[in-house]
């Protein structure tokens, strides 16, 4: 089966026009990137399209997050892995005349303490601080409050699959009085199965529990990913629906859609 796999990897790295062992590593590098804390520098830009947002479900909303993966090593067991994500927005119709706004929302900081190794068991874990920066450029797309909390990820990979779970909890510390407190709960619960052909195929949710609205936000996202070169640069496309089972008030609701372009710099 493994020789089958092979062979599988190489003919398909020849019609890519990758090198032999640049197709045997492609798989390899394609499951890396279902693991959070995956010693792999890596820059997805994510963009997301949502509808029918606002009290009359009239607006949309189109999100650009870049998110820069950096691991830094700090020893011989253990790695500091960066997970930044800075949101860049275009939104309209969110209430009646609100017409349309664009700029940045606010920017998520995650630093995940891992071992370089899996345990005995296979688990593969990181955790550590996450920080809420008050980078937003409209009112409307920020909290205006600086905030932190802990955060962390747990999974396994077995064969060509990969499942486990991101967390994290975010309470605001410190900003105007007049606006909102945070007090906000993130679960990403994930699963993939990565192909002898790199490509993998993603079933996920990103929910969100708003304790002091006490109303989740649940929207469930299946993705197809391709890891490929396009010239010297290794690529990974990946594109899927999200569906929304559960929404705050005024937020998106339905069906939305994501398209991903991560680009790669293994060391």
């Amino acid at each position: 089966m493994r020789l089958i796999q092979t062979r599988i990897a190489l003919a398909t790295g020849l019609l890519l026009g990758l090198p032999a062992a640049d197709a045997e590593d492609a798989a390899a590098l394609a499951k890396q990137l279902s693991n959070p804390v995956a010693a792999l520098i890596s820059v997805p830009f994510q963009s997301n399209w949502e509808q029918n947002i606002g009290p009359d479900d009239r607006g949309s909303r189109y999100t650009l997050n870049i998110q820069p993966v950096i691991p830094i090593s700090i020893g011989e067991d253990w790695n500091l892995i960066s997970r930044t994500i800075l949101p860049i927005v275009d939104q309209w119709g969110i209430f009646p005349g609100a017409g349309e706004q664009f700029g940045l929302s606010d920017t998520v900081q995650s630093l995940f303490f891992s071992p370089k190794e899996p345990t005995a068991g296979g688990l593969i874990w990181g955790a550590g601080p996450v920080f809420l920066l008050p980078t937003a450029t409209d009112e409307l797309f920020g909290s205006e409050k600086w905030g932190a909390g802990p955060t962390a990820v747990g999974l396994v990979q077995r064969g060509n699959w990969t499942f486990g779970m991101l967390a994290n909890h975010i309470w605001s510390f410190t900003g105007p009085s007049d606006r909102a407190d945070i007090n906000s709960t993130f679960i990403q619960p994930f699963l993939s199965y990565t192909t002898p052909t790199a490509w993998t195929y993603t079933l996920q949710t990103e929910s969100t529990y708003d304790w002091e609205g006490e109303q989740w936000n649940v929207p469930i996202a299946a993705q197809v990913a391709k890891l490929t070169k396009i010239g010297g640069q290794l690529v990974q496309f990946q594109a899927g629906p999200r569906y929304y089972a559960a929404s705050t008030e005024s937020g998106p609701d339905g069906w939305a859609f994501r398209f991903n372009v991560v680009l790669l710099f293994p060391k």
